[in-house]
């Protein structure tokens, strides 16, 4: 595998964005457990875009003005549910142990639609592997689908220290009413920013 895509993809994977900060927020409202079941959606929730962009179905995106709209807005307006629900829910960061924690398929469920609706990744896919792979590759899908999976294995080992490292943090913090409220209008302003960049981005 190339260090050039480690690399790149380690950029892409570190920088703070929708995974992130549903899985950073995961672990500070739910504890560990629930940052691992977080950061396993997000990593699931690449896989339709990476198979769209091995497969060519990222070209419908590219070409199709209105089927890139439509996908845009769906993720602009989840987003800004997540940030309405954040907001709503400030709560549940200072629920007590033994409260009912969600459904694993709850979370993998939000954080998949959170990165299925992000039709920026599937153009990402689309644009950034063919690049590592040779001209003139006989084996060109298999290498793509090589590198699309370290690129998820790479997602789930940073994702997972992400969410592990909120939820060492959460004694901390959900014993602080006023860290609580201020971390909350964060996530909901954070989750606000993402929504707006995604409906001014341009194919």
């Amino acid at each position: 595998m190339s260090i050039a895509f480690l690399l790149t993809s380690l950029v892409v994977i570190a920088t703070p964005g929708i995974g992130v900060l549903y899985t950073v927020a995961a672990g500070l409202s739910r504890g560990a457990r629930a940052s691992v079941v977080a950061a396993v959606g997000c990593t699931l929730g690449i896989v339709p875009h990476m198979l769209a962009a091995v497969t060519g179905a990222a070209a419908l995106l590219n070409t199709s003005a209105m089927a890139f709209q439509t996908l845009k807005y769906l993720g602009v307006a989840y987003l800004l549910y997540m940030a309405w629900s954040t907001r709503k829910d400030a709560g549940a960061l200072t629920a007590p142990t033994g409260a009912t924690p969600r459904s694993a398929p709850r979370v993998i469920g939000s954080a998949v639609l959170a990165n299925l609706l992000n039709p920026k990744l599937t153009i990402f896919f689309f644009a950034f592997l063919p690049q590592f792979v040779p001209a003139g590759e006989p084996h060109a899908l298999s290498r793509m689908v090589a590198l699309s999976g370290l690129f998820m294995l790479l997602t789930l080992v940073l994702f997972v220290g992400y969410g592990l490292f909120a939820a060492a943090v959460r004694t901390h913090v959900i014993s602080r009413p006023r860290v609580l409220r201020w971390m909350c209008r964060v996530f909901a302003g954070a989750f606000v920013a993402l929504a707006a960049r995604l409906a001014f981005a341009d194919r």
